[in-house]
C-alpha cells in the first residue's frame, strides 16, 4: 500500500468533487461578507466622489434629418447624380457620410472648434503625464501645428456624436454630447444643416464638372460631325454615281442587252445551221435542193424550167444569202456581248463609290445623332445647376436640454457597489482557494484518513506554565474540556489494550506539540494515574528550561546505566508528573533513540508507570520521531490550526509510512475560536463552537 492509498484514502473523493460545488462557495463568500461589504463600501464611496466631484456635467442634445429616399426631382430630368435609395445599405452609407472626416471638417471650421478647448485638446493646461513624461525625457513638447489641432478636434468631435437610424424609417438622429447645454444643442443642429449643405455642394460640384466635360466634349463631336459631312460632299462631287435608282437603272439595261444578246446569238446558230445543211446538198438532186432551201422562187423554176443554169444560179444566190445572214447575225450577238461587258463595268465602279458614300452618309449621320444627344444633355445638365435640391431636409431642431445626461450618478453608483461586491467576492475566493491550511477537523480526516482524536483551542497563555496553570485553574474552561477529550479519545484507540507509551509530535516546531504533551501529562495525572514525561528532543533540551532542571540527570545517563531510572526522574508539582529530561550527547541523536538501551528503557518506564508521554522533535526536521514511533503504542501528530499547511502534513505522514508506522490520531490545535467564526465555521465544531459556552468557564 503506497502513501497515497494509506494516509489519503479520501484524495480520489476529492478529485471526483473538484466542480462548483455551490453551497461550499456561497458559505466562503458568507464567511467573507465583511470583506466582501468593505470593498462594495470602498467602490461605492469612490463612486459617489467619482460622480459628485470629478466627473464633469455633459449635456445631450438631439437633431433629426428625415431623408428624400427616392424623392421626386424638382423638374422632369435626369440627374446627374443618382437620387438617394431606399434600401438599407444607402441609409447605412448616409449615416457613415455623416460621421466622416470631411463632413466633421466642415462643422469645425463653421463653428471654429480649434479655439475650443473642449473639442482641441491642446488648448488644455498639460496633463499630468505629459508633465511626468517632459520631466523624464527632458525633451520640451513642441508647439502643435494647425494641421495636428484640425486632426485632434476633428476626432473629439467625432467622439462626442452619434447617428443612428431609427428602425424602419428614414430618419437619421444625431445626437452630440457637450459639457454646455447651448454647445450641444448648436453642434447638433449644425451638423444637420452642414449635411444638407454638404449635400447641395456635392450635387453642385458633380453637375458643374458635367457641363464642363459636355462642353468639351460638344465641341469636339461638332468638329466630327463638320469632317464627316465634309468627307461626303467631297466625295459625292468627285463621283459619278448619282444615286442608288441611277445604278438600277443600268442593271435594268444591262438585263434587256443580255436577252437581246441571246435572241440574236440563237439567230445566229439557226442561220450557220442553214448555211451546213445547204453545203451539204451539193451533189443532192434538185428536187431535194428546192425541199431544203425553202425558196419559193426556186421551187417555181424547177416547175416551170427543171433543173439547170437557172435553178443552180437560184440555188447559188440563196446560199449566199444564207451565209450572208449567218455572218449579219453572228456581228450582232457580239456586239451585244461588248455592250453588255461595258455596262458590268460601269455598274461594278458605281456600286462601289455608292457603297463608299453610304458608309460616310452612315459616319456623319452618327456623328450628327451622337452630337446632338450631347448637346441636348448640356442643355439639361446647365439647367440643373442652379435648381438641385438635397436628398435630405432638417425634420426637427435639437431642443435645450433641461439637465445633464452625464454622468448617470444613479448608474454609477450601482456599478460601483456591483464592482465593489465583485471584486470582495473574487479576492475573497481567491483568498480562499490560495489558503493551504487546515481549519476544520473534517478537512484532516478527508484529506488523510486518520482521524481527529481532539480540538484543543488557543489558551489565553503566553508560556506552557501558563497553560498548564490555566488548565489546573480553569478544570471546567473549554480548553480543559477538550484535553479531556483528547485524553478520551487516546485511552479508547486502542483494540484491544489502552495504549500506555504515547508520542507526540508535529511536521514542524511551533505548532503547539510540547503544550499538548504537557496538557496530556497533567490531565492522566487528575485520574490518579501515574505518569512519566519524557522529553524526546535529545538536540533541543528545552524541558530542563521550562521547568527548572537544567543540571539535573537525564535520558543519557539512564541509557548509560550510570543513573536508574527511579533516581533520574523529576516530579514537577505542576504537571504532577514524573520528568524525565534530555542530556547533551556527542552521539547522534537518532543512533541512541535507536538502539536496543532506548527500548529498553521504554519496556522499564511501562513496568513502572501507567502512562508514559513521549515528547519528540518535529518529524520534517529530523528523524528521531519516526525512530521512536517504532517502540511507542500511540502517535499523536499535531497541527496548528490555520497555520500548518496541508503538504507539510502529508510530507510528514509520508515519513512515518516509510518507516512503517501508523499516526494513531491528530490533534487540531491551537484554534483561535474568534478566527472560527469569521470563517463562518464557530457554531458547528467541538469545544469552541459557540453552543458550547453554557457549559464552560473559561
Amino acid at each position: 500500500m503506497n502513501v497515497s492509498e494509506k494516509f489519503f484514502p479520501q484524495r480520489e473523493q476529492i478529485v471526483d468533487h473538484d466542480v462548483i460545488d455551490l453551497s461550499q462557495l456561497l458559505g466562503t463568500l458568507w464567511r467573507r461578507k465583511l470583506w466582501i461589504l468593505a470593498a462594495g463600501l470602498l467602490f461605492l464611496l469612490a463612486g459617489v466622489y467619482y460622480a459628485f466631484s470629478v466627473a464633469t456635467p455633459k449635456y445631450k442634445a438631439t437633431t433629426d434629418i428625415l431623408l428624400n429616399a427616392n424623392g421626386a426631382e424638382l423638374v422632369d430630368l435626369s440627374a446627374v447624380l443618382p437620387s438617394l435609395g431606399a434600401d438599407s445599405e444607402a441609409i447605412n452609407t448616409e449615416v457613415e457620410v455623416l460621421k466622416s472626416r470631411a463632413l466633421i471638417e466642415r462643422v469645425v471650421k463653421a463653428a471654429d472648434l480649434t479655439r475650443d478647448p473642449e473639442f482641441n485638446s491642446t488648448l488644455r493646461p498639460p496633463s499630468l503625464k505629459s508633465k511626468l513624461k517632459s520631466l523624464l525625457t527632458g525633451a520640451e513638447s513642441k508647439p502643435p501645428n494647425a494641421q495636428f489641432e484640425l486632426t485632434t478636434t476633428i476626432k473629439a468631435v467625432q467622439e462626442r456624436m452619434n447617428v443612428r437610424n431609427l428602425p424602419s424609417t428614414y430618419v437619421l438622429q444625431i445626437t452630440v454630447i457637450s459639457e454646455a447645454a447651448e454647445k450641444s444643442v448648436m453642434l447638433a443642429d449644425l451638423i444637420a444643416e452642414q449635411y444638407v449643405l454638404y449635400q447641395m455642394d456635392v450635387k453642385f460640384e458633380a453637375t458643374r464638372d458635367a457641363s464642363q466635360w459636355l462642353s468639351s466634349r460638344v465641341a469636339d463631336l461638332k468638329i466630327e460631325l463638320e469632317q464627316a459631312e465634309a468627307r461626303v460632299s467631297e466625295f459625292s462631287s468627285s463621283s459619278k454615281v448619282v444615286s442608288l435608282e441611277s445604278v438600277q437603272a443600268l442593271e435594268r439595261q444591262v438585263k434587256d442587252l443580255r436577252d437581246r444578246r441571246d435572241g440574236t446569238a440563237s439567230s445566229a446558230l439557226i442561220a450557220e445551221q442553214k448555211v451546213l445543211d445547204l453545203q451539204a446538198l451539193t451533189d443532192a438532186s434538185a428536187e431535194e435542193k428546192a425541199q431544203k432551201a425553202d425558196d419559193a422562187r426556186l421551187l417555181t423554176i424547177l416547175r416551170t424550167q427543171g433543173e439547170g443554169e437557172a435553178f443552180d444560179a437560184r440555188f447559188e444566190q440563196v446560199l449566199t444569202t444564207a451565209r450572208q445572214q449567218a455572218e449579219r447575225t453572228s456581228l450582232q450577238a457580239a456586239s451585244l456581248s461588248n455592250s453588255i461587258s461595258s455596262m458590268e463595268a460601269e455598274i461594278a465602279a458605281q456600286s462601289e463609290e455608292l457603297i463608299e458614300l453610304q458608309q460616310l452618309s452612315r459616319e456623319a449621320e452618327a456623328s450628327r445623332l451622337l452630337y446632338e444627344y450631347f448637346l441636348g444633355r448640356l442643355k439639361e445638365t446647365s439647367a440643373q445647376e442652379g435648381i438641385q435640391q438635397a436628398d435630405s431636409r432638417l425634420l426637427s431642431r435639437a431642443v435645450l436640454p433641461e439637465g445633464p445626461a452625464e454622468p448617470k450618478k444613479s448608474l454609477i453608483l450601482i456599478v460601483s457597489l456591483m464592482l465593489g461586491v465583485m471584486f470582495g467576492a473574487g479576492g475573497a475566493l481567491i483568498w480562499e482557494m490560495r489558503q493551504n491550511n487546515y481549519r476544520q477537523a473534517k478537512d484532516i480526516e478527508d484529506d488523510t484518513g486518520i482521524p481527529v482524536m481532539g480540538q484543543v483551542p488557543l489558551l489565553p497563555a503566553r508560556s506552557r506554565k501558563a497553560g498548564i496553570e490555566y488548565l489546573s485553574e480553569k478544570p471546567s474552561s473549554a480548553a480543559a474540556e477538550a484535553i479531556r477529550n483528547l485524553r478520551t479519545s487516546v485511552l479508547l484507540s486502542g483494540i484491544d489494550h489502552t495504549p500506555k507509551v504515547i508520542m507526540s509530535t508535529s511536521s514542524l516546531p511551533g505548532e503547539g506539540k510540547t503544550t499538548i504533551s504537557f496538557a496530556m501529562a497533567h490531565n492522566l495525572v487528575g485520574l490518579g494515574k501515574k505518569v512519566l514525561l519524557v522529553e524526546g528532543d535529545i538536540r533541543r533540551q528545552i524541558f530542563g528550561q521550562y521547568l527548572g532542571a537544567k543540571d539535573a540527570k537525564g535520558m543519557m545517563s539512564v541509557l548509560s546505566g550510570d543513573t536508574k531510572l527511579e533516581d533520574a526522574v523529576i516530579f514537577n508539582e505542576l504537571i504532577g508528573a514524573d520528568i524525565l529530561v534530555a542530556e547533551e550527547t556527542k552521539v547522534n541523536a537518532a543512533d541512541v533513540l535507536s538502539s536496543n538501551s532506548f527500548a529498553e528503557f521504554l519496556n522499564r518506564a511501562r513496568e513502572i508507570y501507567d502512562f508514559v508521554i513521549v515528547d519528540t522533535p518535529p518529524v520534517l526536521v529530523v528523524p528521531d520521531a519516526r525512530v521512536i514511533a517504532q517502540n511507542v503504542d500511540a502517535v499523536l501528530f499535531t497541527v496548528r490550526w490555520d497555520k500548518t499547511s496541508k503538504t507539510q502534513v502529508r510530507d510528514a505522514l509520508r515519513m512515518f509510512e516509510t518507516v512503517g508506522v501508523s499516526v494513531s490520531g491528530i490533534v487540531l490545535n491551537q484554534i483561535d475560536g474568534r478566527g472560527m467564526k469569521r470563517y463562518g465555521f464557530g457554531d458547528s465544531y467541538g469545544a469552541y463552537s459557540s453552543y458550547g459556552k453554557k457549559y464552560y468557564n473559561n
